[in-house]
């Protein structure tokens, strides 16, 4: 019962989707309407013509053009109406995948970042792309393939009435048979279904991974194993897909069929005792409407398979959607400053071990702070806790003297901005990865690149600030990538700067030419650094060392080294390396 209620509601809140087309989708059902009506007239037409004309052999030219121009116009008109009806169904079904697609990429866009740590990339794809396709079937095939049916099939059943009760009524038995067939094969399919779409978001998300691993994956001779890999998932859903094609091909035409089949049958042996209560033209006519009504009978049942689709395609797209968004204060004011306060931090992904613990840093405006440690020590973590990326306990970060949870995402994102240690680039001009689509006037973007020593780079490119780059900058050395993402946040003015290991893929030059920029931004904004190599501190105001998690020491430069304790130890150890 708790599946059914499951499934009514997902395909309730689809077609929900379709109340701000329902004047189109009204006009696209009249069409349907008539358009039956008109079929099933034809029909008519020949019976009357078969029992008042042929049989008693009354002729007459007149009448017989007549009738012959009466169902050609039905026939002509009912074709024109269905033109225009799948018409206006496709551009609806367009409009509602395209409404779909932008709240569920608006979604994704307001999720967490803790849910881009869990979800891989090839399954979000799949649920933008593929899932809301399978969607766009319901709308566009299924929906007008069920209209069409029932209209026919009303309109069938009122002429079959029409012209003989007792028949129509002996014909209505079958529909009970007909339900017990789609409800077996709802029953049997949708489970099949589910799985279906669950591994073509994983071969999607296997797609995603070998295409942006493929330089270790041929280095590392690695295609045999990912393409037996890749042969191995496409099998189950091979398998899984012949399932449902098993299923149409068994339980639904045979039977539907033999149960046509019986019922004509029955018919014709009615005729053969009692020719008296049906004439030759009601015979041809019911022949015809149940041959006939076999085809949207058996539409209507093998439509569910696209419905089954479609429901779990839904719930996996409301699932998404449905999940919590990020969430932030009401604050809208811009900060002011840098201030940074951080008292009695705890923080944990799970809620099992703590990444972060007690930590507590006080960072003038307009200061210099480093955060150093090994590999898992919490540097990144902190960091992207002041950016306010994840969720914390009230009151335990606080940016220009108000509580972090209670700024809105504006003022955290213009007032805060990182440059990461992966750079991302989009495939675009590098005007517009600069400016990210705001007016940023070119003389300023050149005053930047001087200042990092990008501009002749930029200059010798062929249409300077307007070269488009390749797909995630890869037309650019990696040093170059993370150049552009430095200018990119220098260009925003922002109050706090985060350096999330900025220098770690440039060479020696390039990084003292940044350390000097270093020193000249500092005196306009709070500047953070995560960094390995520690050449790049020595000038920080306060370097705060981390081990677990936990603040170990803090201090300047030169008062830890004289403390002779861990940083002093990272410190010689990377002087002696170096050397």
């Amino acid at each position: 019962m708790n599946n059914w209620k499951n499934l009514w509601s997902t395909l309730k809140r689809l077609l929900n989707y379709s109340t701000n087309h329902q004047k189109s989708i009204i006009i696209a059902i009249f069409m349907l309407c008539f358009a039956s009506l008109d079929e099933v007239t034809g029909t008519m037409i020949i019976s009357y013509f078969i029992d008042n004309f042929l049989t008693n052999q009354r002729l007459s030219i007149f009448i017989i053009i007549i009738l012959l121009i009466t169902f050609i116009i039905l026939q002509i008109k009912s074709v024109i109406l269905r033109y225009y009806q799948s018409l206006k169904f496709n551009k609806t079904s367009i409009d509602i995948v395209q409404q779909l697609r932008i709240d569920l990429m608006n979604t994704i866009l307001r999720q967490p970042i803790k849910i881009f740590d869990n979800k891989s990339v090839g399954q979000l794809i799949s649920c933008i792309t593929n899932d809301t396709e399978v969607v766009k079937d319901l709308f566009l095939t299924v929906i007008s393939s069920v209209l069409r049916s029932i209209a026919l099939i009303i309109a069938m059943l009122i002429a079959m009435f029409l012209l003989n009760y007792q028949l129509a009524c002996v014909s209505l038995l079958l529909f009970p048979l007909v339900f017990l067939v789609m409800w077996l094969y709802q029953y049997y399919c949708t489970p099949i279904v589910r799985k279906l779409r669950s591994y073509v978001a994983k071969i999607n998300s296997f797609f995603n991974e070998t295409i942006s691993g493929m330089l270790i994956i041929q280095q590392f001779c690695q295609q045999k194993r990912f393409a037996n890999k890749l042969k191995r998932a496409s099998n189950i859903h091979f398998k899984l897909r012949m399932l449902t094609l098993k299923l149409d091909g068994y339980l639904l035409r045979p039977l539907l069929n033999l149960l046509f089949s019986i019922l004509l049958c029955s018919i014709l042996l009615i005729f053969s005792f009692n020719k008296q209560l049906i004439s030759v033209g009601v015979l041809y006519a019911f022949i015809n409407y149940l041959s006939r009504l076999n085809e949207p009978l058996i539409e209507l049942t093998s439509q569910q398979s696209i419905i089954q689709q479609a429901i779990v395609a839904g719930e996996r797209i409301f699932k998404l959607m449905d999940s919590p968004i990020q969430q932030y204060g009401l604050d809208n004011k811009l900060l002011n400053n840098g201030n940074i306060v951080i008292r009695n931090l705890n923080f944990s992904y799970n809620n099992n071990i703590n990444i972060l613990n007690n930590i507590n840093i006080t960072i003038p405006d307009k200061y210099f702070i480093a955060l150093v440690g090994h590999t898992g020590s919490g540097k990144s973590t902190l960091a992207n806790l002041i950016m306010g990326n994840y969720p914390i306990s009230k009151n335990t970060i606080f940016l220009d003297n108000r509580s972090i949870e209670t700024l809105t995402h504006k003022v955290i994102h213009n007032g805060i901005l990182m440059v990461q240690q992966d750079p991302v680039i989009m495939a675009d001009t590098i005007y517009e990865n600069l400016s990210l689509g705001s007016k940023i006037k070119e003389h300023d973007i050149w005053t930047i690149l001087k200042q990092i020593k990008l501009a002749s780079l930029v200059h010798s490119l062929p249409n300077g600030l307007f070269t488009k780059l390749g797909e995630y900058g890869n037309s650019l050395s990696a040093g170059q990538r993370q150049l552009l993402t430095l200018a990119r946040a220098l260009i925003l003015h922002p109050k706090i700067l985060i350096l999330d290991e900025a220098t770690s893929n440039i060479d020696y030059g390039t990084e003292l030419a940044i350390a000097k920029v270093i020193n000249k931004i500092r005196k306009n904004l709070t500047l953070i650094v995560i960094a390995h190599r520690l050449s790049t501190i020595i000038h920080a105001d306060k370097i705060v060392v981390l081990r677990k998690g936990s603040i170990i020491e803090c201090g300047t430069h030169d008062f830890l080294l004289k403390k002779r304790n861990y940083y002093y130890k990272l410190y010689k150890l990377q002087k002696f390396n170096k050397i």
